[in-house]
Parts: structure tokens; C-alpha cells; sequence
């Protein structure tokens, strides 16, 4: 299997609901659209930022028909196909088969405890049952268990996995994956999933990042991109100060933790920005109201994202 070129920025797609939680088309296409017309090389489908944990399987193939439609081969796309174990993994990559996919990301599998064992097997069955590339998504605070970077090399020469979205926020591991990695002839390709340090990924190695936060401002992370690959540490310090900046939407609700308040900042601030209709959340999560609309608000004019004459 050929190890594919994505690298860059490559946003995982927040997915817009409705009111009654259907898929907001309208929306979703106007995010597409900004996305592209930001210079992204890549999107992210039915990761974590998409709700993906709260989808049934009719809602997640109606996201991926939607968003490589709406792509139509412009960029890569690469999908999600998480789930707990490997048999539903694998259930997953042959229903997304008929979509224009460039990857299928995959978590370690959860809820059943698993060690570096069944880690490898998982890995190596999915893989086996797969059309496109795999990517490693490295996700502790969600399935509980730190991808080791050894046997990330390991699965990466092997031809297993083509790259690792790394969200662990574990910036040792990066940088000890990044120089192993190297060394060995760079046979995985490492994305950060960090919003407020992707400076010092880039710094350390990584060939682009997938943040979720470049829903709301892909062109400062394609900007930010753009400038590492030249050198330009001084602007790409800027950036990633003002993207640290714009980050603090997430911390503007109260009474919220995880997703409930980070995407579903995000989601206020597009709603705020008119990109989405709603803000809408996967229940049981709520919408963000109330004065943390107003903070976040102040926040986008503050970045220079919103007009601050009614913030």
C-alpha cells in the first residue's frame, strides 16, 4: 500500500446539526467552503471534533457522502472508522468503501482493556481489511490507552500505518516519535493535534496538524503551516500566539467539560461567524448559551475574526 502524500493542515470537520439533530447540509457546505477557500490540504471526516462517538452508522455514511460530494476530489479526505473493538472497526472500512477516501483513521480499540498485544493486532487486522491507508489516531483521554511511539515506528515500517494523528498532548512522545521516526528514514507521517502548540511540533519534526480548531480559522493554521516550511519561526510564533488567543473560546462555559464545551465552542463561534446555523450538539450535550456567547463573542473580535461592534 503506498503511503500517501497528505501532510499540511488538515482540519477534522465539525458536523452542524439541526435543531431536531439531523444533518445541517446547508452548513456543512459553507464549512466545506470556507475550509477549501482557506488553502487546506486536507479534511478530517468523522473525527472527534465530528461527533463521531455519538453517530449511528446511517448518520455517519450520510456525513461522509455529503463531505466527498462536496469535495469532489479537490483535497484528500480522510474518515474516521472508530469504534470500541476491531470487528466493528472493520465493519466500518467496508461501509465507507464506496466513498472517494484517501485514509481511515483508527483509534487503539477501548472500553475492553487492552494491551501493546492486542494494540498491534488491532492495528494489523484493520490494516489487513483496508482499501486506503491506515492513520494511528493517538487519543488517550479518550480510549484510555498512549499509543508508545516504539511501536508506532514499528507498525509504520512494517507498511501497517501510513501516519499518526497524535492529540495525546503528551509533547515528550511527539518529539521522541518525530526523532525516531526521522532516523529511521521517516516511514510515518506525524500530524499534531494540538491547537495552542503546534508551534513547537512543527519545531519538533511534525509534518502538519489537524486541529480542531482550524474550523474556525483554517487560514491562521495554513498561514502558520506555510511559514514553518520557510523557516519563518517569527511568524509562525505570531500565529500560533493569536490562535493560543482565539483558543480561549473554550473555556468561556460554564458547567461544561470535553466536547460539550470545546466543539461546542467552536460550533457557537461558527454560528457567531454565520457559517453554521446552530450550535447544536449530539445529545446529551446542550448548546452553549447565555453570557459565554457573549465571551466567546469579544473573543473573535479581539482575533480579528468578527466585527467587535456589537461584541
Amino acid at each position: 500500500m503506498t503511503t500517501p502524500t497528505l501532510s499540511g493542515v488538515v482540519p477534522p470537520l465539525l458536523t452542524p446539526l439541526t435543531a431536531d439533530g439531523d444533518l445541517d447540509l446547508p452548513s456543512l457546505e459553507r464549512l466545506v467552503s470556507r475550509l477549501l477557500d482557506a488553502g487546506v490540504d486536507g479534511l478530517f471526516a468523522l473525527g472527534s471534533s465530528g461527533e463521531v462517538a455519538f453517530f449511528d452508522d446511517a448518520l455517519r455514511a450520510r456525513v461522509l457522502e455529503a463531505v466527498t460530494g462536496l469535495v469532489a476530489g479537490q483535497v484528500p479526505v480522510i474518515a474516521g472508522v472508530i469504534d470500541m473493538q476491531t470487528h466493528r472497526v472493520i465493519q466500518h472500512l467496508s461501509a465507507a468503501a464506496r466513498f472517494d477516501l484517501a485514509g481511515y483513521v483508527v483509534t487503539a480499540p477501548f472500553y475492553a482493556i487492552t494491551g501493546p498485544q492486542e494494540i498491534d493486532t488491532h492495528f494489523r487486522e484493520v490494516a489487513a481489511a483496508a482499501d486506503a491507508p491506515i492513520w494511528a489516531y493517538d487519543i488517550p483521554v479518550c480510549v484510555h490507552t498512549k499509543l508508545d511511539p516504539t511501536q508506532l515506528l514499528r507498525l509504520g515500517q512494517d507498511g501497517v500505518i501510513a501516519g499518526v494523528k497524535d492529540s495525546s498532548g503528551d509533547d515528550v512522545s511527539f518529539r521522541r516519535l518525530t526523532a525516531s521516526n526521522r532516523a529511521a528514514g521517516s516511514p510515518l507521517t506525524l500530524m499534531t493535534g494540538h491547537e495552542v502548540v503546534a508551534d513547537g511540533a512543527y519545531l519538533a519534526g511534525a509534518d502538519g496538524c489537524v486541529p480542531g480548531l482550524g474550523n474556525v480559522d483554517p487560514a491562521g493554521y495554513v498561514r502558520m503551516h506555510r511559514a514553518a516550511g520557510e523557516g519563518d519561526w517569527e511568524q509562525v510564533r505570531r500565529e500560533q500566539d493569536r490562535l493560543a488567543a482565539l483558543f480561549e473560546i473554550v473555556f468561556q462555559p460554564t458547567g461544561k467539560v470535553g466536547p460539550a464545551a470545546g466543539v461546542g465552542a467552536f460550533k457557537t463561534a461558527l454560528r457567531e461567524l454565520a457559517v453554521f446555523s446552530s450550535n447544536v450538539m449530539t445529545s446529551p450535550m446542550s448548546p452553549i448559551e447565555g453570557e459565554a456567547v457573549e465571551r466567546i463573542r469579544a473573543i473573535l473580535a479581539q482575533t480579528g475574526l468578527r466585527d467587535g461592534a456589537d461584541a
